[in-house]
C-alpha cells in the first residue's frame, strides 16, 4: 500500500504541470484582450486630439475628416480583435485538463500492471541474505554438477606422446599408491590434457600422502582442478578445499579468487567485492587471477551497490610508474623541473596507495622515494603504517622492509 501511495503521488505531481500548461491558455487570452483594450484607448485619445486640432484650426476640416475616418477604422479593427481573442479564452475547458491528468495517471498504472510485477513481494536485505544462504547450502554437489555441465577446455591440445606417458604413469601408480612425486606429476599432466576429474583425484592422493604437511597451495590446486572439472562451478567440495587452503594461508591468491567466485554464484556479490578488491590491489600483473578479476569486478561492484572504477593495470613487474613518454620528456628538463616531476609522481603514488591500496613493492618504493626526496618523517610514518597493514603477511612485509632499508629507516 505504501508503494501505491507514493507512486500515485508521483503520478499526480507529473500530471499537474501538464494540466496547468493546458489551462494556461486562459491567462494568455486575458493578456491579449488587455493589450487590445489599451490599443483602443490610444485610438480614442487620437480622435479627441483630432477634434482639438480642428477646433484650434491647426488642420483643415477635410484633413480632420480623413483622420477621423482612419482612426475610427483602426478602432473598429482593434475592437473586433478584442472580441475574437476573448472568445478563444474558453478554448481549453477544465474538463480537458482533468482528462489529461487522468490519462497520465491511468496510463502509468496500466503500464506498470502490464510490464511490472505488482504482486511481487518486497525483498529486504535480511531476506535476500537468507535466500542466498539457502541457495549456497542446497547447491549441487561436485558429482551432480559434473554430470550436467561440461568441464573447462584443456590448457593445450595434448599430443599422442603425452597421452601415452600419462596412461603409463596411471598404470605404474596402481602398484605404488604412496608415490608422492608420481601423484604430483600425474595430477599436473591430467590437468594439462583436460582430464580434470582424474587430475583432482590424483591431487587428493597427494594430500593424503602428505597428511598434516599438505600446504595451502595443495588445497588451492585441488579446488582449482575441481572447479575446472565442473566448468567453472564452485561446488561444496571445492569450497571445503578453499577453506582449508585459506586456513593455512589467508593470503593465498587462488583461494581468495575462487572464494569470491563462489559468493558471486550464490547471490552475494558484496562478499565477492570485499575479497576481490584487496586481492587485485595487492597482486602483480602476471598473477593468474588478475585478468579475470579485472574483467568482472566492475559488474560485481555494481551488483553489490558499490561505486567503483577499475584502476589502471599494473606494469609487468607489479609496479605502476612513468610511461616511456614521461621518461623522454625529462631529457629537456632542468634539474629543478626534473625534481618537481619526480615529486609529483611520488605524491601520486602516495595518494593512490592511500585510496586504493597497492602491492608490497609499491609500498617499498614509496618509502625509499620519500627518503630520497628528503621527506624522512613521512617515509618513517608510512613504514610504521605498512607494518600494521602487512603484519599478518611476513613475505609481503619483507618486501616492504627492503624499501625501508634503502631509506635508512632500518638496518
Amino acid at each position: 500500500m505504501t508503494f501505491w501511495i507514493i507512486a500515485t503521488a508521483i503520478a499526480i505531481l507529473s500530471a499537474a504541470p501538464l494540466a496547468l500548461a493546458l489551462r494556461k491558455s486562459r491567462g494568455i487570452g486575458a493578456d491579449s484582450a488587455s493589450a487590445a483594450e489599451i490599443e483602443m484607448k490610444v485610438y480614442r485619445d487620437q480622435l479627441k486630439e483630432v477634434d482639438r486640432d480642428a477646433a484650434r484650426g491647426v488642420i483643415s476640416d477635410e484633413d480632420a475628416k480623413r483622420a477621423r475616418v482612419e482612426v475610427s477604422r483602426r478602432l473598429l479593427e482593434a475592437d473586433k480583435a478584442r472580441e475574437t481573442k476573448a472568445k478563444t479564452t474558453t478554448a481549453a475547458p477544465i474538463w480537458a485538463a482533468v482528462a489529461l491528468g487522468t490519462a497520465v495517471i491511468g496510463g502509468g498504472i496500466w503500464l506498470y500492471s502490464d510490464l511490472g510485477q505488482p504482486k511481487y513481494e518486497d525483498l529486504p536485505l535480511s531476506h535476500r541474505l537468507e535466500v542466498a544462504e539457502e541457495i549456497r547450502a542446497n547447491r549441487p554437489s561436485q558429482a551432480e554438477i559434473e554430470q550436467t555441465r561440461p568441464s573447462s577446455p584443456p590448457i593445450q591440445e595434448p599430443d599422442e606422446r603425452l597421452l601415452t606417458l600419462v596412461a603409463q604413469l596411471r598404470t605404474a601408480l596402481e602398484t605404488r599408491p604412496d608415490d608422492l612425486q608420481g601423484h604430483i606429476l600425474l595430477a599436473r599432466n591430467e590437468a594439462v590434457i583436460g582430464n580434470y576429474d582424474r587430475a583432482y583425484a590424483a591431487q587428493q592422493e597427494v594430500i593424503r600422502i602428505k597428511g598434516p604437511g599438505a600446504t595451502a597451495d595443495d588445497y588451492a590446486d585441488l579446488a582449482d582442478m575441481m572447479i575446472l572439472a565442473a566448468g567453472g562451478y564452485v561446488s561444496p567440495e571445492a569450497e571445503e578445499a578453499l577453506s582449508k587452503a585459506l586456513s593455512r594461508d589467508p593470503q593465498n591468491g587462488t583461494a581468495i579468487y575462487y572464494s569470491g567466485m563462489m559468493f558471486a554464484q550464490n547471490g552475494r556479490p558484496d562478499m565477492t567485492f570485499k575479497l576481490w578488491r584487496p586481492l587485485l590491489n595487492s597482486s602483480a600483473a602476471d598473477d593468474p587471477w588478475v585478468p579475470p578479476i579485472r574483467a568482472q569486478i566492475e559488474a560485481v561492484a555494481q551488483a553489490a551497490g558499490v561505486r567503483y572504477t577499475l584502476p589502471p593495470a599494473p606494469m609487468e613487474n607489479g609496479l605502476r610508474g612513468p610511461t616511456q613518454e614521461d621518461i623522454d620528456a625529462t631529457a629537456e628538463m632542468t634539474p629543478e623541473e626534473r625534481q618537481e616531476m619526480i615529486r609529483g609522481m611520488v605524491e601520486g603514488l602516495s595518494a593512490r596507495l592511500a585510496n586504493e591500496g597497492g602491492s608490497p613493492e609499491e609500498w617499498g618504493r614509496l618509502i625509499s622515494s620519500l627518503a630520497m626526496l628528503g621527506d624522512t618523517d613521512r617515509a618513517r610514518a608510512i613504514w610504521n603504517e605498512a607494518q600494521v597493514i602487512f603484519g599478518p603477511s611476513p613475505e609481503a612485509l619483507a618486501v616492504i622492509r627492503q624499501g625501508a632499508e634503502r631509506a635508512g629507516l632500518v638496518e
